[in-house]
């Protein structure tokens, strides 16, 4: 039979209690990318350690944004925003049609809508925003200009509430890397689509260090590709803006 000293029964103690704890260190400190505690079978996933610009959600590999709340609208309407985005350059790129019914999800005080609301005269535009503050600032915005094609609508964060089917083209600019729910949001809004319906998606360029945005306020034009294809969306084109690029996809 083997024997061992008490002295050295002692030490193989301290040995193994250090060892126990090496292993245990191991696993309770993981590098930072992958402290979480989203399920393991869940579409996102929540990090402890994020950038302060985020809201520690990532989808895909992106941490989601804050939201730019109504408080901040009149950066929005600020007179430089055309010399610096060109939006007359990017809407005449959308192809409208009179007839058209356009949603412009995210629509804040109405930049946009209203200026697409004069194409589709014949048409109509959807104002979608999760903000009653910014439905407000649409529905005065739209008033002093004597718009009747403008219609608000009051989305959640996990669809813009629209009728299935009814729209020819979905808008969204510097808006969907806020979404908290983007997976959600996306196939509602698919769903939204008619069949063939187009999304026009507009997001600061991601990949240009020059342009002067967060990093977590621009996309990727590779990002934004494998997250409208997961919502079944399928990618048509890019067409490059100062600061932007539009990217246009299509529901089958």
């Amino acid at each position: 039979m083997l024997t061992v000293s008490p002295l050295r029964f002692a030490l193989l103690l301290v040995f193994l209690s250090a060892c126990d704890m090496r292993t245990a260190d191991k696993k309770m400190t993981p590098d930072a990318k992958a402290i979480s505690v989203s399920a393991p079978d869940s579409i996102y996933e929540t990090r402890t350690i994020h950038s302060p610009d985020g809201i520690g959600k990532f989808y895909m590999g992106r941490e989601i944004a804050h939201v730019m709340g109504h408080q901040a609208a009149d950066w929005l309407e600020r007179p430089e925003r055309e010399s610096e985005e060109v939006p007359s350059a990017a809407i005449a790129q959308l192809d409208l049609k009179a007839t058209d019914a356009v949603a412009d999800i995210g629509v804040g005080t109405g930049y946009y809508a209203l200026r697409i609301g004069k194409r589709v005269s014949k048409g109509k535009v959807y104002g979608v925003d999760i903000q009653p503050e910014m439905l407000e600032l649409l529905k005065t915005n739209a008033a002093k200009q004597s718009f009747t094609n403008i219609v608000p609508v009051l989305g959640s964060i996990t669809a813009p509430n629209l009728p299935d089917e009814s729209i020819d083209l979905a808008l969204m600019v510097d808006a969907y890397h806020e979404f908290s729910h983007p997976r959600e949001m996306m196939i509602a809004v698919a769903k939204s689509l008619k069949r063939g319906g187009r999304l026009a998606l507009i997001e600061f360029r991601g990949e240009d260090d020059s342009v002067p945005i967060k990093e977590l306020h621009k996309m990727t034009e590779v990002q934004a590709k494998k997250e409208m294809s997961a919502a079944g969306l399928a990618w048509k084109e890019t067409k490059p803006l100062r600061w932007q690029h539009l990217m246009i996809f299509q529901k089958p």
